[in-house]
């Protein structure tokens, strides 16, 4: 039989600074693990594609299919692929050293910064970036790389907003014409009372599975990064 392990919690008087200061690092490593899924929103490329699958259902019009588990799943494994080459990066330059023993706190966290800084400076406007600097009153930085977080985090998601909603209006408008032309054609007929998304709804479904249109969202989404 495998042994039961006993965990336990010890609160006591600490006998050398040294032990303080490890505890308030663990401290502080709880709450960077906390705010992981923050983090996954804000610095990587989770918002633009959970956006972007967003507006495909509701161009649809099918409500809740594919429900909300399948796309923040879906946009999951696409941000893992698009995030790959960086996530590469962040593991050997700062987690697994800092993991070996051979980096400090401080220096594993700039070394993480910087290929999630490289990759949200490809992706962000420089209207964003100058919009957050005058905001905080900021002067520019000499290079981009030296960009304050607390300015390029914020410009960056701006960007991403607005790549998302760019992409959504145009996926929305073969869909939007289905259901002129089916509104107009209900309305020539004299069918009133008949609803144009029930007629449409049909319609739209056949042009999305015709064109195979999860892998064109899908292509295009990787493409944009």
């Amino acid at each position: 039989m495998f042994p039961i392990p006993e965990i336990g919690i010890n609160i006591g008087a600490a006998t050398a600074p040294a032990e303080v200061v490890g505890s308030l690092r663990l401290l502080i490593l709880l709450t960077v693990l906390s705010l992981v899924p923050a983090l996954l929103i804000m610095v990587t490329s989770f918002t633009r594609i959970v956006i972007v699958l967003s507006f495909v259902r509701t161009a649809v019009g099918a409500q809740n299919v594919p429900p909300n588990q399948v796309l923040v799943g879906l946009a999951l494994f696409l941000t893992l692929f698009t995030m790959s080459p960086t996530l590469a990066r962040l593991q050997d330059e700062a987690v697994a050293p800092y993991l070996a023993g051979d980096l400090s706190q401080e220096v594993a966290f700039e070394r993480a910064s910087a290929p999630l800084r490289e990759f949200m400076l490809r992706h962000t406007r420089e209207a964003d970036i100058a919009l957050f600097l005058t905001a905080t009153e900021t002067p520019p930085p000499a290079q981009p790389e030296d960009l304050s977080l607390a300015v390029l985090v914020p410009a960056f998601m701006i960007s991403e907003l607005k790549t998302a909603f760019a992409m959504g209006v145009t996926l929305f408008i073969p869909f939007m014409v289905i259901d002129m032309v089916v509104a107009s054609t209900l309305l020539s007929m004299g069918m009133f009372m008949l609803p144009p998304v029930t007629v449409s709804l049909p319609f739209k479904l056949l042009l999305f599975v015709l064109a195979d249109g999860w892998h064109l969202v899908a292509k295009s989404i990787l493409e944009s990064f």
